[in-house]
Protein backbone atom coordinates (compact mmCIF):
# COMPACT_ATOMS: atom_id res chain seq x y z
CA UNK A 1 0.00 0.00 0.00
CA UNK A 2 2.76 2.41 0.98
CA UNK A 3 4.63 1.52 -2.21
CA UNK A 4 1.60 2.40 -4.35
CA UNK A 5 1.13 5.67 -2.50
CA UNK A 6 4.79 6.45 -2.99
CA UNK A 7 4.57 5.90 -6.72
CA UNK A 8 1.42 8.01 -6.87
CA UNK A 9 3.20 10.90 -5.18
CA UNK A 10 6.13 10.53 -7.53
CA UNK A 11 3.77 10.44 -10.52
CA UNK A 12 1.96 13.56 -9.37
CA UNK A 13 5.27 15.31 -8.76
CA UNK A 14 6.47 14.41 -12.24
CA UNK A 15 3.19 15.60 -13.74
CA UNK A 16 3.47 18.88 -11.87
CA UNK A 17 7.07 19.26 -12.98
CA UNK A 18 6.15 18.55 -16.60
CA UNK A 19 3.31 21.06 -16.43
CA UNK A 20 5.66 23.60 -14.91
CA UNK A 21 8.25 23.03 -17.61
CA UNK A 22 5.62 23.25 -20.35
CA UNK A 23 4.07 26.30 -18.73
CA UNK A 24 7.45 27.97 -18.43
CA UNK A 25 8.20 27.09 -22.02
CA UNK A 26 4.88 28.51 -23.21
CA UNK A 27 5.45 31.73 -21.30
CA UNK A 28 9.17 32.42 -21.45
CA UNK A 29 10.81 30.43 -24.28
CA UNK A 30 11.60 32.02 -27.61
CA UNK A 31 8.62 31.70 -29.95
CA UNK A 32 9.78 33.88 -32.87
CA UNK A 33 10.91 31.62 -35.70
CA UNK A 34 12.63 34.33 -37.78
CA UNK A 35 15.21 37.00 -37.03
CA UNK A 36 12.87 39.97 -37.31
CA UNK A 37 9.31 40.71 -38.36
CA UNK A 38 7.47 44.02 -38.72
CA UNK A 39 3.91 43.42 -37.56
CA UNK A 40 1.47 46.16 -38.58
CA UNK A 41 -1.91 45.86 -36.89
CA UNK A 42 -4.52 47.99 -38.60
CA UNK A 43 -7.10 49.99 -36.68
CA UNK A 44 -10.09 47.79 -35.89
CA UNK A 45 -8.15 44.53 -36.32
CA UNK A 46 -9.03 41.53 -34.17
CA UNK A 47 -6.89 39.01 -32.32
CA UNK A 48 -7.65 36.46 -35.03
CA UNK A 49 -6.37 38.92 -37.67
CA UNK A 50 -3.09 39.15 -35.77
CA UNK A 51 -2.75 35.38 -35.40
CA UNK A 52 -3.59 34.79 -39.06
CA UNK A 53 -0.87 37.20 -40.17
CA UNK A 54 1.72 35.68 -37.86
CA UNK A 55 0.77 32.18 -38.97
CA UNK A 56 0.67 33.02 -42.68
CA UNK A 57 4.13 34.55 -42.54
CA UNK A 58 5.50 31.75 -40.34
CA UNK A 59 6.61 34.19 -37.65
CA UNK A 60 5.84 31.93 -34.69
CA UNK A 61 7.37 28.59 -33.86
CA UNK A 62 4.26 27.49 -31.99
CA UNK A 63 0.96 29.19 -32.84
CA UNK A 64 -1.08 27.09 -30.39
CA UNK A 65 1.04 28.17 -27.42
CA UNK A 66 0.69 31.80 -28.52
CA UNK A 67 -3.09 31.47 -28.50
CA UNK A 68 -3.08 29.84 -25.07
CA UNK A 69 -0.86 32.48 -23.48
CA UNK A 70 -2.87 35.24 -25.17
CA UNK A 71 -5.99 33.80 -23.54
CA UNK A 72 -4.31 33.69 -20.13
CA UNK A 73 -3.12 37.28 -20.56
CA UNK A 74 -6.57 38.36 -21.82
CA UNK A 75 -5.25 39.59 -25.17
CA UNK A 76 -7.66 37.50 -27.28
CA UNK A 77 -10.08 40.39 -27.82
CA UNK A 78 -12.45 41.13 -30.68
CA UNK A 79 -10.47 44.32 -31.26
CA UNK A 80 -6.81 44.78 -30.33
CA UNK A 81 -4.60 47.91 -30.22
CA UNK A 82 -3.33 48.98 -33.61
CA UNK A 83 0.28 49.87 -34.36
CA UNK A 84 3.61 48.78 -35.71
CA UNK A 85 5.50 46.23 -33.63
CA UNK A 86 8.91 44.76 -34.38
CA UNK A 87 9.13 41.13 -33.27
CA UNK A 88 12.61 39.68 -32.92
CA UNK A 89 14.14 36.29 -32.36
CA UNK A 90 14.40 35.58 -28.65
CA UNK A 91 11.00 37.04 -27.76
CA UNK A 92 8.73 34.77 -25.75
CA UNK A 93 4.94 34.59 -25.94
CA UNK A 94 4.70 36.56 -22.74
CA UNK A 95 6.97 39.32 -24.05
CA UNK A 96 5.23 39.50 -27.42
CA UNK A 97 1.75 39.63 -25.95
CA UNK A 98 2.72 42.13 -23.24
CA UNK A 99 4.07 44.39 -25.98
CA UNK A 100 0.99 44.08 -28.18
CA UNK A 101 -1.47 44.35 -25.31
CA UNK A 102 0.17 47.54 -23.99
CA UNK A 103 0.36 49.04 -27.51
CA UNK A 104 4.09 49.42 -26.95
CA UNK A 105 4.75 50.43 -30.54
CA UNK A 106 8.03 50.75 -32.39
CA UNK A 107 8.24 54.11 -34.14
CA UNK A 108 9.38 54.16 -37.72
CA UNK A 109 11.94 56.53 -39.23
CA UNK A 110 9.80 58.53 -41.63
CA UNK A 111 11.68 60.47 -44.29
CA UNK A 112 10.07 62.70 -46.90
CA UNK A 113 11.48 65.08 -49.52
CA UNK A 114 11.56 65.64 -53.28
CA UNK A 115 7.85 66.23 -53.94
CA UNK A 116 6.19 68.84 -56.11
CA UNK A 117 2.97 69.40 -54.21
CA UNK A 118 0.81 68.42 -51.27
CA UNK A 119 -0.96 65.73 -53.31
CA UNK A 120 2.32 64.02 -54.14
CA UNK A 121 3.39 64.32 -50.50
CA UNK A 122 0.20 62.58 -49.32
CA UNK A 123 0.84 59.77 -51.78
CA UNK A 124 4.42 59.36 -50.62
CA UNK A 125 3.49 59.35 -46.93
CA UNK A 126 0.73 56.79 -47.45
CA UNK A 127 3.38 54.22 -48.42
CA UNK A 128 4.79 54.37 -44.89
CA UNK A 129 1.77 55.25 -42.73
CA UNK A 130 -1.50 53.42 -42.10
CA UNK A 131 -3.64 56.24 -43.49
CA UNK A 132 -4.17 56.18 -47.25
CA UNK A 133 -3.33 59.12 -49.51
CA UNK A 134 -6.91 60.39 -49.78
CA UNK A 135 -7.39 60.39 -46.01
CA UNK A 136 -4.11 62.24 -45.53
CA UNK A 137 -4.84 64.76 -48.27
CA UNK A 138 -8.34 65.43 -46.93
CA UNK A 139 -6.88 66.16 -43.50
CA UNK A 140 -4.09 68.33 -44.95
CA UNK A 141 -6.57 70.49 -46.85
CA UNK A 142 -9.42 70.54 -44.32
CA UNK A 143 -10.81 73.87 -43.20
CA UNK A 144 -9.81 72.98 -39.64
CA UNK A 145 -6.18 72.66 -40.72
CA UNK A 146 -6.40 75.98 -42.56
CA UNK A 147 -7.90 77.71 -39.50
CA UNK A 148 -5.77 76.06 -36.81
CA UNK A 149 -2.42 76.69 -38.48
CA UNK A 150 -3.17 79.85 -40.49
CA UNK A 151 -2.36 78.33 -43.86
CA UNK A 152 -4.00 78.01 -47.25
CA UNK A 153 -4.08 75.07 -49.69
CA UNK A 154 -1.20 76.83 -51.48
CA UNK A 155 0.95 77.25 -48.35
CA UNK A 156 0.20 74.12 -46.30
CA UNK A 157 3.37 72.44 -47.60
CA UNK A 158 5.49 75.13 -45.93
CA UNK A 159 4.72 73.37 -42.63
CA UNK A 160 6.57 70.25 -43.78
CA UNK A 161 10.30 70.56 -43.23
CA UNK A 162 12.01 67.67 -45.03
CA UNK A 163 13.83 65.47 -42.55
CA UNK A 164 13.65 62.07 -40.86
CA UNK A 165 11.19 61.83 -37.98
CA UNK A 166 10.29 59.13 -35.46
CA UNK A 167 6.59 58.57 -36.12
CA UNK A 168 4.08 55.94 -35.07
CA UNK A 169 2.77 54.08 -38.11
CA UNK A 170 -0.91 54.43 -37.12
CA UNK A 171 -0.74 58.12 -36.22
CA UNK A 172 -3.97 59.97 -37.00
CA UNK A 173 -3.55 62.42 -39.90
CA UNK A 174 -4.62 65.33 -37.70
CA UNK A 175 -1.97 64.45 -35.11
CA UNK A 176 0.58 64.06 -37.87
CA UNK A 177 -0.10 67.58 -39.14
CA UNK A 178 0.17 68.96 -35.61
CA UNK A 179 3.50 67.18 -35.16
CA UNK A 180 4.82 68.64 -38.44
CA UNK A 181 3.78 72.14 -37.41
CA UNK A 182 5.62 71.67 -34.11
CA UNK A 183 8.72 70.48 -35.97
CA UNK A 184 8.46 73.48 -38.29
CA UNK A 185 8.34 75.82 -35.31
CA UNK A 186 11.47 74.19 -33.94
CA UNK A 187 13.21 74.63 -37.29
CA UNK A 188 12.36 78.34 -37.45
CA UNK A 189 14.63 79.47 -34.67
CA UNK A 190 14.92 83.10 -33.69
CA UNK A 191 18.11 83.26 -35.71
CA UNK A 192 16.45 81.97 -38.87
CA UNK A 193 13.45 84.27 -38.44
CA UNK A 194 15.78 87.25 -37.98
CA UNK A 195 17.62 86.36 -41.19
CA UNK A 196 14.31 86.14 -43.03
CA UNK A 197 13.29 89.55 -41.76
CA UNK A 198 16.55 90.95 -43.08
CA UNK A 199 15.25 90.16 -46.58
CA UNK A 200 11.74 91.41 -45.70
CA UNK A 201 10.41 87.87 -45.86
CA UNK A 202 8.49 85.63 -43.48
CA UNK A 203 9.15 81.86 -43.11
CA UNK A 204 6.46 80.92 -45.65
CA UNK A 205 7.97 83.28 -48.21
CA UNK A 206 11.47 81.97 -47.56
CA UNK A 207 10.20 78.40 -48.04
CA UNK A 208 8.53 79.41 -51.31
CA UNK A 209 11.64 81.13 -52.66
CA UNK A 210 13.77 78.20 -51.51
CA UNK A 211 11.54 75.87 -53.53
CA UNK A 212 12.47 77.83 -56.66
CA UNK A 213 16.16 77.84 -55.75
CA UNK A 214 16.00 74.07 -55.18
CA UNK A 215 14.67 73.46 -58.67
CA UNK A 216 17.02 75.97 -60.29
CA UNK A 217 20.24 74.42 -59.06
CA UNK A 218 21.46 71.05 -57.87
CA UNK A 219 24.77 72.72 -57.10
CA UNK A 220 24.62 73.48 -53.38
CA UNK A 221 27.59 75.84 -53.58
CA UNK A 222 25.72 78.03 -56.08
CA UNK A 223 22.40 78.23 -54.30
CA UNK A 224 23.20 81.31 -52.16
CA UNK A 225 24.21 83.11 -55.37
CA UNK A 226 21.01 82.05 -57.14
CA UNK A 227 18.96 83.16 -54.14
CA UNK A 228 20.74 86.51 -54.26
CA UNK A 229 19.62 87.03 -57.87
CA UNK A 230 15.97 86.50 -56.98
CA UNK A 231 16.23 88.71 -53.91
CA UNK A 232 17.73 91.46 -56.07
CA UNK A 233 14.76 91.19 -58.44
CA UNK A 234 12.28 91.26 -55.59
CA UNK A 235 14.02 94.28 -54.11
CA UNK A 236 13.52 96.40 -57.25
CA UNK A 237 10.03 95.04 -57.99
CA UNK A 238 11.11 93.08 -61.06
CA UNK A 239 9.45 89.79 -62.04
CA UNK A 240 11.29 86.68 -60.86
CA UNK A 241 11.09 85.06 -64.32
CA UNK A 242 11.93 81.64 -62.85
CA UNK A 243 11.66 78.71 -65.24
CA UNK A 244 10.75 76.18 -62.49
CA UNK A 245 7.60 78.18 -61.72
CA UNK A 246 6.59 77.86 -65.38
CA UNK A 247 7.11 74.10 -65.22
CA UNK A 248 4.91 73.99 -62.12
CA UNK A 249 2.27 76.21 -63.70
CA UNK A 250 2.08 74.02 -66.80
CA UNK A 251 1.80 70.90 -64.65
CA UNK A 252 4.32 68.94 -66.72
CA UNK A 253 7.02 68.08 -64.19
CA UNK A 254 9.00 66.17 -66.81
CA UNK A 255 9.57 69.35 -68.82
CA UNK A 256 13.30 69.90 -69.34
CA UNK A 257 13.29 72.90 -71.62
CA UNK A 258 10.98 75.90 -71.16
CA UNK A 259 9.83 77.38 -74.47
CA UNK A 260 7.91 80.57 -75.34
CA UNK A 261 4.68 78.60 -75.56
CA UNK A 262 5.09 77.60 -71.93
CA UNK A 263 5.72 81.18 -70.82
CA UNK A 264 2.24 82.18 -72.03
CA UNK A 265 0.44 79.75 -69.72
CA UNK A 266 -1.73 81.92 -67.48
CA UNK A 267 -1.24 80.95 -63.85
CA UNK A 268 -0.43 82.85 -60.64
CA UNK A 269 2.58 80.53 -60.42
CA UNK A 270 3.98 81.80 -63.73
CA UNK A 271 6.54 84.34 -62.56
CA UNK A 272 7.16 85.49 -66.12
CA UNK A 273 3.56 86.71 -66.14
CA UNK A 274 3.03 87.82 -62.54
CA UNK A 275 5.26 89.80 -60.20
CA UNK A 276 6.43 88.84 -56.74
CA UNK A 277 6.52 85.36 -55.27
CA UNK A 278 4.05 82.69 -56.38
CA UNK A 279 1.15 81.88 -54.01
CA UNK A 280 3.11 79.04 -52.41
CA UNK A 281 6.03 76.67 -52.90
CA UNK A 282 6.44 74.87 -56.22
CA UNK A 283 8.45 72.07 -54.66
CA UNK A 284 9.56 70.84 -51.27
CA UNK A 285 12.93 72.53 -50.74
CA UNK A 286 15.75 70.93 -48.83
CA UNK A 287 16.91 72.63 -45.66
CA UNK A 288 20.04 73.48 -47.64
CA UNK A 289 17.99 75.60 -50.05
CA UNK A 290 16.08 77.24 -47.20
CA UNK A 291 19.34 78.23 -45.56
CA UNK A 292 20.69 79.33 -48.95
CA UNK A 293 17.92 81.93 -49.08
CA UNK A 294 18.47 82.99 -45.49
CA UNK A 295 22.21 83.29 -46.13
CA UNK A 296 21.90 84.57 -49.69
CA UNK A 297 24.96 86.10 -51.29
CA UNK A 298 24.86 89.87 -51.61
CA UNK A 299 25.96 90.78 -55.13
CA UNK A 300 24.90 92.82 -58.17
CA UNK A 301 23.75 89.96 -60.38
CA UNK A 302 20.24 90.12 -61.83
CA UNK A 303 20.54 87.28 -64.34
CA UNK A 304 21.81 83.74 -64.52
CA UNK A 305 21.78 81.01 -67.09
CA UNK A 306 22.82 77.38 -67.01
CA UNK A 307 26.25 76.68 -68.42
CA UNK A 308 26.72 74.04 -71.13
CA UNK A 309 27.37 70.59 -69.70
CA UNK A 310 25.94 68.43 -66.96
CA UNK A 311 27.75 69.91 -63.95
CA UNK A 312 24.74 71.99 -62.80
CA UNK A 313 26.71 75.22 -63.00
CA UNK A 314 25.43 78.66 -63.94
CA UNK A 315 26.79 81.77 -65.59
CA UNK A 316 25.77 84.91 -63.70
CA UNK A 317 25.40 88.34 -65.28
CA UNK A 318 24.77 91.90 -64.17
CA UNK A 319 23.23 93.14 -67.43
CA UNK A 320 20.67 91.82 -69.89
CA UNK A 321 23.27 91.98 -72.67
CA UNK A 322 25.68 89.73 -70.79
CA UNK A 323 22.86 87.35 -69.96
CA UNK A 324 21.74 87.18 -73.59
CA UNK A 325 25.18 86.06 -74.69
CA UNK A 326 25.26 83.40 -71.97
CA UNK A 327 21.79 82.20 -73.01
CA UNK A 328 22.79 81.89 -76.68
CA UNK A 329 25.74 79.70 -75.75
CA UNK A 330 23.57 77.49 -73.54
CA UNK A 331 20.73 77.07 -76.03
CA UNK A 332 23.17 76.11 -78.74
CA UNK A 333 24.46 73.40 -76.45
CA UNK A 334 20.91 72.19 -75.69
CA UNK A 335 20.16 71.86 -79.39
CA UNK A 336 23.44 70.01 -79.98
CA UNK A 337 22.42 67.52 -77.28
CA UNK A 338 18.95 67.10 -78.72
CA UNK A 339 17.28 68.37 -75.54
CA UNK A 340 13.89 69.86 -76.32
Amino acid sequence: MFSKFKYLIIGVAIAILVCAVVGYSFLYSNNVAIDKYELKIKSGASFDDVVNELETNKVLSNVASFRQVASLMKYNKTEVPSGRYVLKSGMSNRKIIAKLRAADQDALNLTFNNVWNIQELAGKLSKDLEADSLTLLTAFLSQKTMDDFKVTPATIMTKFIPNTYDIFWDIAPEKFIKRMVEESEKFWTKERVAKAQKWNLNPEQVYTLASIVERESNNKAERPTVAGVYLNRLRIGDKLRADPTVVYANGDFTLRRVLFQHLNFDSPYNTYMYGGLPPGPIYMPSTNSIDAVLNAEEHEYFFFCAKPGYASEHAFAKTAEQHQQNAIVYHRWLSSEGIK
